[in-house]
């Protein structure tokens, strides 16, 4: 087909899945799940081998991501915090140099302004708007405002319908019909489109369909088995409790009913992918759009007993990052550290074309252009990620620079890992002696510019001020992005997560009940 004349500015399409662990995907060496069109985008794209989220949550690292700005710097504590509308964000950016930009699906706004700069929202948002879900870290760590608990474990396995499935249809109908759209009725300026999934997110529930693509007895089980809650570290033992891990009984067969669900979960985004990436080709826009693949958090998936993410380990803060744009940067493999508060400074660079846009606030995030063709030798193999959200009681920081990474968890021990030598994290080197120079920089570096005692007053000071707004206002206005007229109820609004999900899921499961109300 012939390609379409138009301006010479590339295009940007960012495709994101929510809670996908790079670890699952073949083009990061997984065996045994089937994503061919992801696998493909990156043969033929820049595969980064050590990308990072900068909070592993959802709205903390979307806001970090959309603003270049580590979460700190913007207050954006857990997942009821709002971004202030007069902080600039990608989109407004991109719009500054004459980008469209549009949001098809999820990205979990908090607070009135829905847009952030997107001039247009294809569909509404899957999760509350509003400040239903602030925690409270005065209650400790068993306190739940989203209703988290095992049983998108326990109850792991089939549906013909869920919540999420309804929710990622209509995202990829959209998405893609605004590819065509701007291939038809809008040439005369390049597009900034984020086409934004909810899967693989737990609960782990996938069609027949998708199941049925794995043999049940072929599921790998997680290479580091559950560690007794005695022997975790602090950190990972407030988020068990946090998750409702004594709440439910996790055998064995749910743990591999869970991860075989997850990787139909996974096969479900890949095919999306596919679809979306030959609506580009048919359109003929594909030789003139970077396409980048990534996610905003990984998943524990079962690893050292613990799920979903709020964790500093490997497959809860890693992400995958795929950067497809075969005119300007060669297939190839990067092993170096980024993160994702690097997209907003390489997209200004590859927008510009020319014209000089400096960022109005500091960004903590460096272009990856140089980096994406192999160069770029002054890079600052480093990448920080934080954690005030629910889960923990205090003030959590990571850094990783090289083979290291440090894990700050306010008032009590570091833990450093050597992940050449130690993949798995099993081994805590904060404390050996031929290791305490290496140990002191990391921490000097964690604590440069970030003062726990000052983030913990901040942090809890605004948990109190939402918990009390939304108490007094009994929840309304929700503030949800309307597209259809029950956009304001069709999804999660004010309620728990699980209950919602629950409710969806056809054929229904009767919930599995807590321990002690089964005992009651």
């Amino acid at each position: 087909m012939p390609k379409a004349a138009r301006h010479r500015t590339p295009n940007i399409l960012l495709i994101m899945a929510d809670q996908m662990a790079p670890q699952v995907l073949p083009t990061y060496g997984h065996t045994l799940v089937k994503a061919p069109h992801i696998q493909r985008l990156g043969e033929s794209g820049v595969v980064f081998e050590n990308a990072y989220c900068n909070f592993p949550l959802c709205v903390p690292s979307r806001m970090s991501m959309l603003t270049g700005r580590l979460t700190s710097a913007i207050a954006a504590w857990d997942n009821a915090t709002e971004l202030p509308a007069s902080v600039p964000t990608l989109a407004h950016y991109l719009r500054r140099l004459g980008y469209s930009a549009t949001l098809a699906g999820k990205m979990h706004f908090i607070g009135p302004d829905q847009l952030h700069g997107f001039e247009q929202r294809l569909t509404t948002d899957i999760y509350p708007s509003s400040f239903a879900w602030t925690p409270d870290w005065r209650e400790g760590e068993r306190n739940r405002p989203t209703g988290i608990s095992m049983r998108a474990v326990v109850e792991a396995g089939r549906c013909i319908r869920s919540l999420q499935i309804d929710y990622d249809d209509e995202v990829e109908y959209f998405g893609i019909q605004k590819i065509y759209d701007l291939a038809r009725f809008d040439t005369d300026r390049p597009f900034f489109l984020t086409i934004s999934f909810t899967h693989p997110h737990s609960p782990f529930i996938t069609h027949e369909r998708y199941w049925n693509l794995y043999r049940h007895d072929e599921i790998d089980m997680p290479a580091v088995p559950a560690i007794p809650v005695e022997a975790m570290d602090t950190f990972s033992r407030w988020i068990h409790y946090a998750h409702g891990g004594d709440l439910h009984d996790v055998t064995e067969q749910h743990v591999r009913n869970a991860r075989h669900a997850y990787y139909g979960m996974v096969s479900y985004v890949d095919e999306k992918v596919g679809r979306i990436m030959a609506a580009l080709v048919e359109t003929g826009l594909d030789d003139n759009t970077v396409v980048v693949f990534t996610a905003d958090h990984g998943e524990m998936l079962g690893e050292r007993g613990l799920w979903y993410k709020q964790s500093f380990f490997e497959w809860s803060a890693r992400v995958p990052l795929i950067v497809h744009f075969p005119p300007a940067f060669q297939p190839r493999r990067e092993s170096r550290l980024v993160s994702l508060v690097d997209l907003l400074p390489t997209f200004l660079e590859l927008a510009g074309d020319g014209k000089s846009l400096e960022p109005v606030t500091p960004l903590d995030g460096r272009s990856l252009t140089g980096v994406l063709g192999g160069g770029d030798e002054d890079w600052s193999d480093t990448v920080v990620s934080e954690y005030t959200g629910e889960g923990t009681c205090a003030p959590c920081r990571m850094v990783r620079r090289g083979r290291y990474k440090y894990v700050y968890t306010h008032g009590h021990a570091g833990q450093m890992y050597d992940l050449e030598q130690d993949p798995l994290e099993l081994r805590n080197r904060a404390g050996d002696p031929a290791l305490t120079e290496i140990a002191r920089r990391l921490l000097d570096r964690l604590l440069d510019g970030w003062d726990p005692d000052a983030i913990m007053e901040r942090a809890l000071a605004s948990q109190r001020e939402r918990r009390f707004i939304h108490a007094a206002i009994n929840g309304e206005p929700n503030w949800a992005f309307k597209v259809r007229d029950d956009d304001d109820r069709r999804f999660v609004r004010n309620s728990g997560a699980v209950d919602a999900k629950a409710r969806a899921r056809y054929p229904f499961v009767e919930p599995t009940p807590f321990k002690r109300e089964a005992a009651q």
